[in-house]
């Protein structure tokens, strides 16, 4: 068997930046065993299955990380979605519906970029009970939780770019991750960085699924709307967020690296 595949890099307009995702669009149905090995074996954060259903236009659409099958991903839909369009899969201006875990989630290119339309992730402002005045140094302003994820708002975002991990006592005590955040500069609303390895990712480049919490975490204390975000790990990355009564418009940029095919 032969399966084409594709990496690309998402919110980023420049190579080796943002966050890569492998692609596979499925010709034939695969088993969730061997599309767990295939993740295994790109070995990225996340690596996306498309398939196409017998309504035009409409997607199945499923994320591996190396470990497991997760139950949203913003930027491997984004490359997903970008690649479909480079691959003939999909026109651009259309709109790419894709059923998935977290339900129905609807793309569509808009110039440059690509807007997905997810759900709003609510957070509960809360104390951690472990990590309650510091996050491995730094002053806690404000801890919530999400569903299987904490936030942690630091003082700046100097304190978000300088955190140093503990990734064993992250897992100690997250279920998946923490995401910590602060108001942004340089022209950007917040910062943020998320640090996953309960899902096999010690730190995600540039976290789709985070924003969609950081919206709602954000407009509770805000009351905007919209953000320019920027998540601030080593390759870095750019979004633009729209709050939508519960839904929350992504968009961002993606670019291609790598073409390929995988032989099983």
């Amino acid at each position: 068997m032969k399966i084409e595949i594709g990496v690309v890099d998402a919110f980023t307009d420049r190579p080796f930046s943002g966050n890569p995702a492998a692609v596979c669009l499925l010709e034939q149905e695969l088993n969730s065993d061997l599309m767990q090995s295939i993740a295994m074996e790109m070995n990225l954060s996340e690596t996306a299955f498309v398939q196409k259903t017998e309504q035009p236009g409409n997607f199945n659409l499923r994320w591996f990380t190396p470990t497991l099958e997760i139950d949203l991903c913003g930027h491997a839909t984004l490359a997903s979605s970008y690649w479909m369009i480079q691959n003939g899969w999909a026109q651009e201006g259309e709109l790419i519906s894709f059923q998935t875990r977290s339900g129905e989630l609807r793309v569509k290119s808009e110039g440059d970029f690509l807007e997905m339309n997810f759900p709003l992730l609510p957070t509960y402002h809360d104390q951690h009970p472990y990590f309650k005045e510091e996050l491995f140094g730094k002053k806690i302003i404000q801890a919530a939780q999400l569903k299987r994820n904490w936030i942690f708002e630091l003082e700046d975002q100097k304190a978000v770019e300088s955190l140093v991990p503990d990734f064993a006592q992250i897992a100690a005590h997250s279920e998946e991750g923490f995401i910590i955040t602060a108001i942004g500069n340089r022209g950007f609303d917040i910062a943020s960085r998320f640090f996953g390895p309960n899902v096999g990712v010690n730190e995600d480049p540039v976290t789709g699924f985070a924003h969609c919490a950081l919206m709602d975490y954000w407009n509770q204390k805000t009351g905007k709307t919209q953000l320019r975000a920027y998540q601030a790990s080593k390759r870095g990355g750019i979004l633009l967020l729209e709050k939508h009564d519960d839904r929350v418009i992504l968009k961002g940029k993606a670019v291609a690296v790598l073409r390929g095919t995988l032989e099983i």
